[in-house]
C-alpha cells in the first residue's frame, strides 16, 4: 500500500477519550466524554484530511505570507519628544490602572499574600 494511500484510522471511543483524560489528571463527567469524543474524532479526520495532500514540492515556511517588521528607531521617548510629554505620557499610562505606589501599578501579590 502507498505511502499516501494508509489505511483509515479506526474511530475514538469514549474508553480512549476517558484513558487520556485519565492520564491528563481530567475528571470528565460523562456528558463530557461523548461532546469530547466526537469533537477529537472531528479533529483527527481533519488531520488524516490534512495528510493526503502532496506537499513533497512546498519549501518549508515560517509563515505564508511575505511579512517583514517595520522598526522604528530605539530612542528614549525624552529624546524624542522631550521630557515633558514622556512624564504626561506616564502619568496618563499610571491614571488607567486601578491603584499607583511609588511611579507603579499596585497589584496584588501573584502567590498569596504577602508576608
Amino acid at each position: 500500500m502507498p505511502e499516501s494511500q494508509s489505511k483509515p484510522r479506526d474511530h475514538l471511543t469514549t474508553e480512549d477519550v476517558a484513558k487520556v483524560a485519565h492520564l491528563a489528571m481530567l475528571d470528565l463527567t460523562d456528558e463530557e466524554l461523548e461532546r469530547f469524543t466526537g469533537q477529537l474524532d472531528a479533529v483527527l479526520d481533519l488531520a488524516e484530511q490534512l495528510d493526503r495532500f502532496d506537499i513533497a514540492d512546498v519549501p518549508p515556511t515560517a509563515h505564508p505570507f511575505g511579512l517583514f517588521n517595520v522598526f522604528r528607531p530605539d530612542v528614549p521617548i525624552e529624546e524624542l519628544e522631550g521630557a515633558s510629554r514622556a512624564e504626561q505620557l506616564r502619568e496618563e499610562a499610571l491614571a488607567a490602572g486601578p491603584e499607583v505606589e511609588a511611579h507603579q501599578y499596585k497589584v496584588p501579590p501573584a502567590l498569596g499574600e504577602a508576608p
